[in-house]
């Protein structure tokens, strides 16, 4: 059953300010499936999303784009699903792992007569060339540019984020990976040059996500926010920092923010675009995640974090007012409804504004585009808990 939007119930019921994304200046639809060519003949690219953003020295931004495939129905009763069976040459990365009745369809898994099929699509991840004003989409790289290998991400990679670490002439990736033994955990992958990569393997363990790093050292150390997930019934998914002497080994960890009471993120949240420094703080953008009745609904918030000591959180988005919520009909609607979905974000090249860059409805990627000061002036240092 499709989702609905909030209704003025909806808002009254929780205590919610009515919300039209009244901090954006420009919202644009960047780039839907159709802009994609399928990997294989037979396969549908279902969705376009949660892109992790980077300018380049030449001011171009680049976007690595999640690219979710399904392979397809053989016929009306056979379903296929996809997962790395080789590490050869990526024409010949895939096979069909079942085949089979299907007897039982529940959101994105479907159980087979002769087993399990874990996942209906498979994500690698494409890059796209934007201007240097992120809004005109200059060049999209049809081919595959980051996928799972067996042992990192056989049944795909997803959700990435990229910081560019000063001082060491060097990218870091972190990124989903969907393995059969480890579930779904958090890797890191390195590069000079966007294009060849360095993979480290898993950082953050099952089931750990939206994780990605500060992008310079902090008294001597790399810093990370990370999503762990529990029992729900001792905490809900919170925003972790750990530390880390080289990137691989993490520790020191502690809870940074909670999901609060009666609010747009009441049921989760969790990391969303790397930091942005500014001279108040690091600048997050966060989702949180809200149900109402049968509605779950995304929406996106701020946040500033001490430059010196990053777990201290000064100021937040009200409880009941995020940054960002679903509002046009490419985040109402598609494959998973009533998500606003942000993992990147650029400063203008004035340095007034930010680029947000999100997945909407698990569909498609937008940019938004929000002053800086405007978004100081939404957050509030009371009510941080």
């Amino acid at each position: 059953m499709k989702n609905k939007s909030s209704t003025k119930s909806d808002v009254k019921k929780f205590g919610l300010k009515p919300h039209n994304n009244k901090y954006v200046e420009e919202d644009r639809l960047l780039l839907q499936p159709k802009d994609f060519k399928p990997s294989f003949k037979g396969w549908t690219v279902e969705g376009v999303l949660n892109p992790a953003a980077v300018r380049l020295p030449n001011k171009k931004i680049i976007l690595y784009a999640r690219i979710a495939e399904s392979a397809g129905v053989s016929h009306k009763n056979l379903m296929a699903c996809p997962v790395i069976s080789t590490e050869e040459d990526f024409r010949k990365h895939f096979h069909e792992l079942h085949k089979g009745n299907v007897f039982k369809m529940g959101g994105n898994v479907v159980h087979l007569t002769d087993g399990i099929c874990r996942l209906t699509t498979i994500s690698h991840f494409r890059k796209i060339v934007l201007s240097e004003d992120g809004f005109t989409v200059e060049k999209i790289h049809q081919n595959p540019e980051f996928i799972g290998k067996i042992h990192d991400g056989r049944y795909g990679v997803e959700d990435p984020r990229i910081v560019y670490l000063e001082g060491e002439g060097k990218y870091a990736m972190t990124y989903v990976i969907v393995n059969e033994k480890e579930g779904v955990c958090t890797s890191l992958a390195l590069s000079k040059d966007l294009e060849n990569w360095d993979r480290k393997g898993i950082i953050f363990r099952e089931q750990n996500k939206d994780a990605f790093l500060f992008p310079e050292k902090i008294k001597g150390e790399y810093v990370a926010l990370n999503r762990p997930e529990g029992f729900f019934e001792f905490s809900k998914p919170s925003i972790w920092i750990s530390h880390s002497p080289d990137m691989i080994h993490w520790g020191n960890e502690k809870v940074i923010m909670q999901p609060r009471k009666d609010s747009w993120e009441e049921h989760r949240i969790g990391g969303g675009c790397p930091p942005v420094k500014t001279k108040k703080g690091w600048l997050i953008i966060y989702h949180g995640v809200r149900n109402i009745d049968d509605k779950t609904i995304y929406s996106a918030g701020a946040a500033l974090l001490d430059l010196k000591d990053p777990s201290r959180v000064l100021a937040r988005s009200p409880k009941d007012e995020p940054l960002l919520t679903p509002s046009s009909h490419y985040e109402k609607e598609g494959f998973i409804d009533n998500v606003v979905f942000p993992t990147g974000a650029i400063p203008t090249l004035d340095g007034k504004s930010l680029l947000i860059y999100s997945g909407g409805a698990d569909k498609i990627i937008s940019v938004k585009k929000i002053s800086i000061t405007d978004i100081f002036k939404h957050m509030s240092s009371k009510d941080l808990h």
